[in-house]
């Protein structure tokens, strides 16, 4: 389904990496991230990408790990490397961060240019090296908020700036994420998402029946938004390989046949307030 549909729009070498894929700071504290990356000042990329990672409770330790270890794995595999290098300038900024409450945002791995597999390494061994958080709550909106101020910390150029938000349940802590999504949109910013199904059973807590509609619905937005449900964490480093690589190469997604990725579209309305 998937495959088929897009491989006809990609350059060969993305498409054979799609086959293939299969420091706490708070908010104000966040301008200090470029002198942490010790960036070039003006430096031009062919995107900033911030990876924004839910570290709330409703996720215990493996399943932390897991994802931990799937952005690592990512990040420096040759399918993620190859998408950066087709780029026109061949590198591209990340900074990666996990967040819970509206207080609560921990910097892992401040701005860094990435352009081949030395520095994608070195970003990658910051994430691998943190401890793992166990924050309360979950609050989308102060999420989107501190990417938002990520971004201007950094004096880089970049022709596209994007925010990859991955979550396991819906905003509950604060206003809803729509006014600061709606924002970020205008800026021309876009928002993807990677929501975790994680099949609990209907009397737990953590269960959020339809996440993948509402993070369609209340958080992704932009240019080319999409999002990439992700159904269970054995699932998580592959469904994240590829987003990485749609991300970066800057590919616009088909809309699916049968489930997969999700284009942002239009359906009936979701109430996007926080859930209590």
């Amino acid at each position: 389904m998937f495959a088929s549909d897009l491989l006809a729009r990609c350059p060969s070498r993305i498409a054979a990496a799609l086959l293939a894929a299969g420091l706490w700071l708070t908010p104000d504290a966040a301008a200090e991230a470029t002198e942490l990356a010790r960036l070039p000042p003006g430096a031009e990329v062919d995107v900033m990408l911030v990876l924004a990672v839910d570290a709330s409770q409703s996720m215990d330790e493996s399943e932390q790990r897991v994802q931990r270890n799937g952005y690592v794995e990512a990040l420096t595999s040759r399918e993620v490397l190859d998408a950066i290098a087709m780029g026109p300038n061949g590198k591209i900024a990340v900074a990666y961060f996990e967040w819970g409450s509206s207080d609560n945002q921990s910097l892992i791995a401040p701005w860094q240019i990435i352009d081949g597999a030395k520095t994608a390494e070195n970003f990658a061994n910051r994430i691998a090296a943190a401890p793992l958080q166990n924050l309360e709550k979950t609050s989308i909106t102060s999420a989107l908020t501190y990417a938002d101020r990520l971004f201007a910390a950094a004096d880089i150029e970049a022709g596209r700036k994007v925010i990859d938000i991955s979550g396991d349940g819906p905003n509950n802590d604060g206003p809803a994420a729509t006014n600061i999504r709606d924002a970020l949109v205008d800026k021309g910013v876009t928002i993807n998402g990677l929501p975790i199904l994680m099949g609990r059973t209907e009397d737990s807590v953590w269960n959020q029946p339809a996440l993948d509609i509402y993070y369609q619905d209340c958080v992704i937005g932009g240019a080319g938004a999409f999002l990439v449900p992700v159904e269970g964490m054995e699932n998580f480093s592959k469904a994240l390989k590829m987003k990485l690589i749609l991300e970066i190469a800057g590919l616009v997604v088909p809309a699916p046949a049968n489930g997969g990725i999700i284009p942002a579209a239009g359906k009936a309305p979701t109430d996007c307030r926080s859930v209590p």
